[in-house]
Parts: structure tokens; sequence; C-alpha cells
């Protein structure tokens, strides 16, 4: 089980907020741990009794906006099976990460998207929660269960829904660029995924359950490879 160092120590917590407050505002490279401590009312030594390196703070921080991403895809799967199916797991993707704000800064951080990939294991941590990894580890699922339609191959149903959601994703982020007269995108999300893949006739109670479950394993599986990511780079102080 893994234990997140802000769950026992407030200064940990304080730390973790004045450097997400940091980076937002300048960008990776313009932060230093001197400026993070003097935010958080630390001392400097501080910091290392829970990060061996800069990096390694800003890299937990990141991965802990994936936690958060995480649980609330699988609290929202679990508490409503149907939130599984293509029409509801399309937005809810697309709206849970929205509200990663450090999501919003990869784009324009080429620092932070340097530090997310220099190491091949967290390469591959971070790499599991791209749109495409998710379609490629949930779509058998969902063709499985019914949830999708048969008639086309599954590899190409797979890069279509990557597709519409690195869009819509893209599109969302400038609302300002995109065409006017649209009051709610994911209702059109919604539309277009469900036009897209899903059957004629609707999948009954218990192959949304059971697709359900497994989905939420996938999910489940991911969050344990981001805490081990946190937890490596962490240094528990009890």
């Amino acid at each position: 089980m893994s234990q997140l160092v802000e769950h026992h120590s407030r200064k940990a917590a304080r730390i973790l907020d004045s450097t997400r407050r940091l980076v937002l505002d300048h960008g990776v490279r313009k932060v230093t741990v001197t400026e993070i401590t003097r935010s958080a009312g630390v001392g400097k030594g501080t910091v290392y009794l829970y990060w061996p390196t800069k990096e390694d703070l800003i890299l937990g921080l990141f991965a802990r906006d994936l936690l958060t991403f995480l649980d609330e895809v699988i609290g929202s799967i679990t508490a409503d099976p149907a939130d599984v199916l293509p029409r509801r797991l399309a937005p809810l993707l697309i709206r849970t990460g929205s509200q990663l704000p450090l999501a919003h800064r990869l784009r324009s951080d080429a620092e932070l998207l340097r530090l997310l990939t220099q190491h091949a294991g967290d390469r591959e941590v971070f790499a599991r929660t791209r749109p495409s990894a998710l379609c490629n580890a949930v779509m058998p699922i969902l063709h499985r269960h019914g949830l999708v339609r048969h008639d086309r191959p599954l590899p190409s149903q797979a890069y279509a829904l990557h597709a519409v959601l690195t869009g819509f994703g893209t599109a969302m982020t400038d609302p300002a660029t995109a065409p006017l007269g649209v009051d709610d995108p994911y209702e059109v999300l919604a539309d277009t995924v469900a036009q897209l893949l899903e059957p004629a006739t609707a999948p009954g109670e218990p192959a949304i359950t059971a697709a359900a479950d497994q989905t939420v394993a996938v999910f489940r599986e991911t969050r344990d490879a981001v805490l081990d990511l946190i937890d490596r780079g962490q240094t528990l102080q009890q």
C-alpha cells in the first residue's frame, strides 16, 4: 500500500501546493527549490527529506494529478456502471482530464515533457494514461461484451476513438477557435461516439456490469503503477 507523504506531513503538503502554483505560473525550468521553500515556509533541507531532487518532486506532483484523474473515473464507473458505455465514457475521460491543471501546462512546457519521458519506467507509466493506451486497453472489453459494434475491425474502432478523444480534447482547451452555436460540447462528443461505435441494439444490464467491472480493473492496474512511480520518487518520513 502506497503512502503519500502529504497525508501525514503538513510540511510536505505545503511543499506540493507551493510547487504546483509555481510550476503553473512560471514553468518547470524557472522554478527552483529555494523558491519552493520560500513559498511553502520551510527550510531548504526539508524538501529533500521527502524528495531527493526537484525533478522527483515535480514528477510526483504530475503523478498525483494522474492519480486524481484515475480515482475520479474509477469512482464514477463504480457508482454507475452505465458510465462504461462509449457515449458516457468518452465525455467522462475528457471532462475529468480537463480539470487537471498540470495537464494543460504539459502542452506548453517542454521541460515538463522532458521530465516525464526521461526514464523508461516513468515514460511507460505516463504512456498508459494517454487516450491511445486507454483505448487499446478498454476497447477489447467493450467489444467482448457487445458495447461496441462488431461490423468493423476492433483496431480501427480503437484508432477512431483515440482520434475523437484527442480532437475533442484539443478543441475544448481552446474553445475560442471552435465553431459557434454549441452550448454543450460534451453532448456533441457523446453523440459522435454513440454513432461511431455503439450497436443498434443496446446491451443488457449484465453485459454493462461485466464490462464496467473489467474496465475498472484496468484503471486500477494503471492506478497502482502511478502509485509505484510516486513511491519511487519520494522518501517517506514518518
